[in-house]
């Protein structure tokens, strides 16, 4: 048996899925939390790594890894290859008046000129979540540091850097899905606007020539092979991938499925032959891992909405949702709109959450559990009505992540989306599409393995457009 593993380092921990590569079959996996917060160093990252490694058993039987990584966030590395300064992650907001500039300088002071000019060029416009604002932020407050900039990487970039030795920065490597996900990479064309970093650095092109970006693999190519510092030498290690597009390779989607996934934050992304180019910039124009497209919208906020209403409360998830299930449909009336750090779609980085329609009646803790879980489906399914805009179908929603986990999310989705949610057994789907991929670079096939689905659970419940019109009205009202 030829087994493989596969790397999920996402925001609040590292897993990893040793699995058989011709079946997909899990035998063994691990993890390790990562520290909190939206700055930290990467070696965290890098240690909480080898903790997973070593609680699932080690690599010494395993053929190929391949590691899937949370998007967009920035490491800074110096001419010898040592991190500048912490990675800034996704969802830290601190860039979003450099987003903001950003897209007005491309529009020459016209903010609508600016997002249609970003996305014809990139696929993407800039929010705070992009890595080129990030960068932006770091010329203008840190410009020391910016100065200091030998090359560019991305959490799952780096990681696999270090798990081949991290020899030369030449030697980084990424994936058309990570790249994407920069501000500076145009996925169509597969080449880097080298205009674009110059321009978010406030330097000139020549000199952001010289700054080193991964060199971007083909699907399904090797990258080289593991250190031998580390363990088995002749161990292949794969191009690896952003999280969405390693959640949708796990899942095995398909042109015209789609995935709802809810976690730290929630996405909705849809496998496409065909790159997507929003001109409103709210849907991101990405890379999958397969060598076509993954245009996604993507919540700031989500299972926090859960996590939070939980704690006021005080109880538990499982707690939460029977409170949810035992409230009416539209909570008696009580709508939240859950802005609780800010949010990325709409592009509101710094507002704040409202609780609409509190009465003596509607404030019961019932109800309040309700408008929680309504919220969060509701801010999704209203990001999705831009991915139906750019005329990707949404014809049935595949739910995955920690949210899905709660009764209450997966009985109430298919009246807020309208259409049936299909609910695959819970696994790190992440981990697993990097598992597929590690398979996908041993085999040397045109196509990544077919690997069995997983059981899936379907959720059907008459549609309920008007939760999602009450919400979106609150949240208009909301940040007026």
């Amino acid at each position: 048996m030829t087994l493989v593993a596969g790397v999920d380092s996402s925001t609040q921990s590292c897993k990893i899925a040793i699995c058989d590569a011709d079946s997909g079959r899990l035998l063994r996996s691990g993890s390790a939390p990562h520290p909190p917060g939206t700055e930290i160093d990467p070696e965290y990252w890098w240690q909480a790594l080898q903790s997973a490694i070593r609680d699932a058993g080690g690599l010494d039987d395993v053929a190929a890894i391949s590691v899937g990584g949370q998007q967009h966030g920035l490491i800074c590395l110096d001419a010898r290859g040592a991190v500048i300064r912490p990675a800034l992650l996704w969802n830290d907001t601190r860039s979003a008046g450099a987003a903001r500039d950003l897209v007005h300088e491309m529009g020459g002071g016209d903010h609508a000129t600016g997002i249609r000019r970003w996305t014809d060029a990139v696929g993407s416009a800039p929010v705070a979540s992009l890595t080129i604002t990030k960068l932006r932020w770091l010329a203008d407050h840190e410009p020391a540091a910016a100065a200091r900039i030998a090359a560019i990487a991305l959490p799952h970039d780096w990681l696999s850097w270090r798990l081949r030795g991290a020899r030369s920065l030449d030697d980084l490597v990424t994936d058309r899905s990570e790249a994407s996900g920069t501000g500076y990479f145009d996925p169509e064309a597969g080449a880097y606007r080298r205009d674009l970093l110059a321009m978010a650095l406030r330097c000139s092109e020549a000199h952001a020539r010289e700054i080193v970006l991964p060199t971007v693999s083909d699907p399904g190519a090797p990258t080289g092979t593991f250190d031998p510092a580390l363990g088995r030498p002749e161990m292949v290690v794969g191009p690896g991938c952003g999280d969405n597009a390693g959640a949708a390779l796990g899942l095995g989607l398909r042109t015209g499925e789609v995935m709802l996934s809810l976690g730290t934050s929630g996405v909705i992304a849809a496998p496409a032959a065909a790159p997507v180019r929003d001109p409103s910039g709210a849907v991101a124009g990405f890379a999958d891992a397969t060598g076509g497209f993954l245009p996604l919208v993507c919540t700031l906020n989500a299972t926090r909405i859960l996590d939070t209403t939980a704690a006021v409360l005080g109880v538990d998830l499982d707690e939460l949702s029977a409170l949810a299930l035992a409230a009416p449909s539209g909570a008696a009336g009580l709508i939240q709109v859950p802005y609780l750090q800010g949010e990325r779609t709409p592009n509101l980085p710094h507002a704040t959450g409202c609780l609409y329609g509190m009465t003596v009646e509607s404030m019961t803790r019932e109800n309040i559990a309700r408008a929680a879980v309504e919220s969060l489906l509701c801010l999704t399914a209203a990001a999705a009505v831009h991915v139906r805009r750019g005329s990707v179908p949404i014809d049935r929603i595949t739910l995955v992540g920690g949210g899905a986990r709660s009764a209450a999310v997966c009985a109430i989705a298919p009246a807020v989306f309208g259409v049936p949610v299909d609910v695959p057994a819970i696994g790190e789907y992440v981990a697993a599409g990097a598992a597929r991929q590690a398979a996908w670079v041993l085999s040397s096939a045109p196509q990544p393995p077919v690997w069995a689905p997983a059981e899936v659970r379907t959720f059907i419940a008459d549609p309920s457009p008007e939760l999602l019109a009450r919400y979106q009205e609150a949240a208009a009202r909301s940040h007026l």
